[in-house]
């Protein structure tokens, strides 16, 4: 079977599952409660490539595949739009916001690319650093804004100057503490948040992912603790912070002997 007969057939599956006769968990399914599944299998397929588990990259990669179809065939039940038209619509799309590619056009241009995005909304662009996706989460959105900004010359030159700024929002963040400034301190907290992500660009790391991952860390860890003191028929609860820092150095100790 060629692709196109496989993706055909992959169609058919989902439209026969929503089928009067196909599966009842996928027929009660709508767009708003297969929103945490699409965000589930996103992140999925990035731990696939952080593990560089090829055969895990595959099968996370259908599932999202899948959340996309299953979207479609929702939609096109109630004669909005159908997956030729989603396709139709990327298509166009990709050669529309490749001028240099698909056109006579010079290379490629970050701004070129904004203004075709502004243009396609019949929009003009409100500022040289280009549409602010709010969707995004908090720390990934920050990333993109900055990476725009560098995009026209607006940037730190290199890392060493982010890291005093890094220095004075913490500072500045004391001192807010400090006068006991709720306002304030959420201002300072959020400005130093900025420029973590700031460094995280000039190192090459991912602020998402790197907090996610770093997040993942402490479970493991303390769920580690936590087995630690139950197999000495103790309860965690019971202990006190200068008892639980020594178990948790106990494991620390550990998890990083096995590196």
């Amino acid at each position: 079977m060629s692709a196109g007969e496989k993706f055909e057939k992959l169609v058919e599956v989902m439209r026969i599952l929503r089928s009067e006769n196909g599966c009842e968990w996928d027929k009660r399914q709508t767009h708003t409660t297969l929103k945490p599944y699409l965000i589930e299998e996103a992140y999925e397929v990035l731990h696939a490539i952080d593990r560089k588990d090829e055969e895990e990259l595959v099968e996370e990669l259908g599932d999202v595949l899948l959340q996309v179809i299953f979207h479609a065939q929702i939609a096109s039940e109630r004669n909005a739009f159908d997956i030729s038209e989603i396709i139709d619509r990327l298509t166009n799309k990709l050669v529309r916001r490749h001028p240099h590619v698909f056109a006579e056009s010079e290379g490629y241009s970050y701004r070129q690319w904004e203004e075709i995005k502004a243009s396609e909304k019949g929009e003009k662009m409100e500022t040289v650093i280009g549409e602010i996706n709010k969707a995004l989460p908090a720390l990934s959105l920050a990333r993109r804004v900055q990476e725009n900004a560098s995009e026209v010359g607006f940037d730190w030159k290199n890392s060493s100057g982010v890291k005093e700024k890094i220095q004075e929002e913490l500072k500045e963040l004391e001192e807010a503490i400090n006068r006991k400034n709720p306002e304030k301190i959420d201002e300072e907290f959020g400005d130093l948040l900025f420029s973590l992500v700031n460094l995280s660009r000039f190192i090459e790391v991912d602020p998402e992912l790197s907090l996610r991952r770093a997040t993942e860390k402490f479970v493991n860890r303390f769920k580690a603790v936590e087995s630690l003191i139950m197999e000495e028929g103790l309860k965690i609860e019971e202990l006190s912070l200068e008892e639980l820092d020594v178990y948790w150095n106990k494991i620390k100790e550990i998890k990083e002997g096995d590196k």
